[in-house]
């Protein structure tokens, strides 16, 4: 079993979500967050209510647990997609192990 996780700006939420469907991942979790890019201070603490660290982007987070097959399937349709639309902000995939579950796909 793989984690896989696909961050992107808001706007590529629904391309995310067609990438997995087409990678045959039917069952994903999304979350909204807020990415930051630029500058980040070494004392996070110390600029805590601070907005100077950086540009904020309205993101989310896609995430599935599913077999290495198809976690392999959809990074390959991301990276696909990031050759075919360059952009400053790609969408961003990662493959994880799980090493233990209460079930197994």
């Amino acid at each position: 079993m793989k984690l896989l996780i696909a961050l992107c700006l808001q706007e590529d939420r629904q391309t995310v979500a067609a990438i997995f469907k087409k990678a045959e991942i039917g069952i994903y979790s999304a979350v909204e967050t807020t990415g930051f890019k630029g500058f980040a201070p070494a004392n996070l603490l110390s600029e805590w209510f601070s907005s100077s660290s950086g540009d904020a982007f309205n993101s989310a987070l896609l995430f599935s647990f599913t077999t290495t097959q198809l976690a392999a399937k959809a990074l390959l349709l991301v990276k696909q997609h990031n050759i075919n639309n360059p952009t400053n902000f790609p969408i961003r995939a990662f493959i994880m192990p799980v090493e233990a579950s209460t079930y197994d796909i």
